[in-house]
């Protein structure tokens, strides 16, 4: 008896909204992780993009808990010797916050052309206010 694969044309994608807002960012991020690659459904196979569309707002009220904000870095390279920039979690927060929530979301995705179709279908805003509304998303439990 062969196994059933399920192929790429029968995924149906449904669209679904986190709320941010005072949330903790490793909290929200694995949650869109999961329903990205679609490990929610039991359909789920890994070397198919399974997962649904996620919608991210209020991105500028995430929280971070312990000393993360004041001490956590990210480090970006420009391949040339002397052209490591680093950045204060804080900072990235106060200028980009957009930016905090989708590194921490494509740390958790495959690092692989499949990962990059699934961090495609990542949407992060940083108020409450998105234009996706005719997509029909629905909110995601916490």
């Amino acid at each position: 008896m062969k196994t059933p694969y399920p192929s790429a044309k029968e995924f149906v994608r449904s669209w679904h909204v986190i709320d941010a807002d005072g949330a903790v960012l490793g909290r929200v991020a694995t949650q869109a992780a999961k329903v990205l690659m679609g490990k929610h459904r039991p359909t789920f196979t890994p070397f198919l993009d399974a997962g649904d569309h996620v919608i991210v707002i209020n991105a500028d009220k995430i929280r971070m808990t312990g000393n993360k904000e004041r001490d956590k870095m990210y480090r970006t390279h420009s391949g040339y010797p002397g052209g490591l920039k680093e950045t204060a979690a804080f900072k990235l927060k106060a200028t980009r916050p957009i930016r905090v929530i989708e590194l921490a979301i494509a740390g958790m995705l495959p690092k692989t052309k499949l990962g990059k179709q699934m961090y495609r279908k990542l949407k992060v805003y940083a108020g409450p206010k998105h234009p996706h509304a005719a997509q029909q998303p629905s909110p995601l439990a916490q």
